[in-house]
């Protein structure tokens, strides 16, 4: 069990008191609770996780079209920028689904615990350094593979 999820499965469950907790809309049990630290509102790490990975999937493939359209022109009739193409896609699939996964197996209350938010910080991080990284690092490699064996 990673890191993460070994804290948030220690963590106690939120609401087994007898004050029962309130959210934001000022209705009493809604999932967006009231966070112990300062009275800041603590979202879904689930949900925002979620928007993140869409939005890097959709910057990622912006990039990997704009760069690979640049290595197709520079490269003449070369398929290698298409199986650059594939090796990408092949490679961010798989690196998403990993941090959805570990996104979405919280509960209710671990998706709602602050405590959890270095360990979003640091996933949100890696993901936009895959997703902005991957398209650049992987093309110069394969440009410069062709430049090699030209």
């Amino acid at each position: 069990m990673d890191r993460m999820t070994d804290h948030a499965a220690h963590q106690p469950v939120r609401g087994s008191s007898s004050h029962p907790e309130q959210s934001h809309s000022g209705s009493y049990g809604g999932p967006v609770t009231d966070s112990p630290i300062a009275g800041a509102q603590v979202s879904d790490w689930r949900r925002k996780m979620s928007d993140h990975i869409a939005y890097a999937l959709l910057v990622y493939t912006a990039l990997q079209i704009f760069v690979t359209i640049g290595a197709l022109k520079a490269h003449g009739g070369s398929l290698l920028p298409y199986f650059a193409l594939v090796i990408l896609v092949v490679a961010i699939i798989p690196a998403c689904r990993r941090f959805e996964a570990r996104w979405n197996g919280l509960t209710d209350e671990q998706a709602h615990d602050p405590a959890l938010a270095p360990y979003y910080r640091r996933d949100r991080l890696a993901l936009w350094l895959l997703a902005i990284g991957l398209p650049f690092a992987l093309t110069a490699l394969f440009k410069g593979l062709a430049l090699l064996f030209a």
